[in-house]
Formats: structure tokens, C-alpha cells, sequence
């Protein structure tokens, strides 16, 4: 989740609604999020097992899309058209893929899978979420101190720390692998 990323966007999307009905909708569609990510993490190795998806080329395929996004954030079109998604958008662009993208959901697919104690992955989730709903709404008023120029700033900063996520997310997957090959 990068809340400062999908928060620009997410006003571009809004800007004709006022403030107070943004974040309406930020709201209802950081609800649609979340809930997306507690199906995964819940029933992410059911769906991995019932296609035949190892976890390897669940790892590289999400570090692959995770780093085209990270290299959107840190080199954005100019050109880039958001007209296309209706004045009230829902559950897309902004719950997914913005919030809840593929990249996050392999992601929670893969320690739930690895991590033993399913309550605190849920209890990470959460706080994530939470923290990323709290930028998000207030993002109204951030955006007024950061300007343009900050923003821009920490979008790109973001896609910076996600395009390490994503190598080593590709790492990880390559490693496993190499580790079936054996």
C-alpha cells in the first residue's frame, strides 16, 4: 500500500467532489481494501493450491508487477488520463488495483502462507491499513502543505522503496525456484 501515491491519484479521480464526500468514498473504498486482503490471506493458499501456482511464480510475477508500478511512480506519463473511470468510482481504480493490487495481495498470499500465527498477520494488515486510511483521508490537507513539488517528491521516494521490494521480492521468487529444481 502507498497511501501518498494512491492518494494523488485518488484526488485526480475526486476532483470534482468536495472534500467531505471524498473522503466518503476514500473510506468506503479503503473498506472494499481491506476486506479483499483478509479473502486473501484467508483463502490465498486455497486459490494458490486449486490453480497449481507455486509460490515461486507467485513471488516473481509480483515482484515483476510491483516493480513496473514502482517505476510508474518514480517516471510518471505526462499524459496520463484518469477521465475514464466514472465521477464515483467503485471498488476500481481505487480499492483495486490502487490499495489492494496484485502485488499487495500476492504478497499477503505468501506470509500467510509462511507465517504461523494467522492473528498477526491479520493484526499487521490492519495496521497498515489503518495508517495508509489515516494519509489517505488527510491527504486533503497534507496535499496543501507538500504542494505539488512535495508530493511529486514523495511519490517518487515511494517507488524508490517499492522497486527495492520488488528485486527482492524477484530474488525470493528465483530462489525458490531453484530450490524445486534441486
Amino acid at each position: 500500500m502507498d497511501p501518498f501515491a494512491n492518494s494523488t491519484a485518488c484526488l485526480a479521480i475526486l476532483k470534482d467532489h468536495p472534500s467531505e464526500v471524498q473522503q466518503k468514498i476514500i473510506f468506503r473504498e479503503m473498506l472494499i481494501a481491506l476486506f479483499l486482503m483478509i479473502i486473501f490471506q484467508f483463502f490465498g493458499s486455497f486459490f494458490l493450491n486449486f490453480l497449481s501456482i507455486d509460490k515461486s511464480t507467485l513471488r516473481i510475477a509480483g515482484g515483476i508487477i510491483l516493480f513496473i508500478i514502482s517505476l510508474k511512480l518514480i517516471f510518471p506519463e505526462e499524459t496520463t488520463s484518469l477521465s475514464q473511470y466514472e465521477k464515483d468510482p467503485f471498488i476500481v481504480p481505487i480499492a483495486t488495483p490502487f490499495i489492494a493490487g496484485p502485488s499487495l495481495l500476492a504478497a499477503i498470499m505468501l506470509y500467510a502462507k509462511k507465517t504461523p500465527s494467522q492473528l498477526k498477520l491479520f493484526l499487521s494488515l490492519f495496521i497498515a491499513w489503518l495508517g495508509c486510511l489515516i494519509i489517505m483521508l488527510s491527504f486533503t490537507r497534507l496535499k496543501n502543505i507538500l504542494k505539488d513539488r512535495g508530493t511529486r517528491a514523495i511519490e517518487r521516494l515511494m517507488g524508490l522503496i517499492l522497486i527495492l521490494l520488488a528485486v527482492q521480492m524477484l530474488e525470493e521468487g528465483i530462489k525458490y525456484f531453484l530450490e524445486t529444481i534441486k
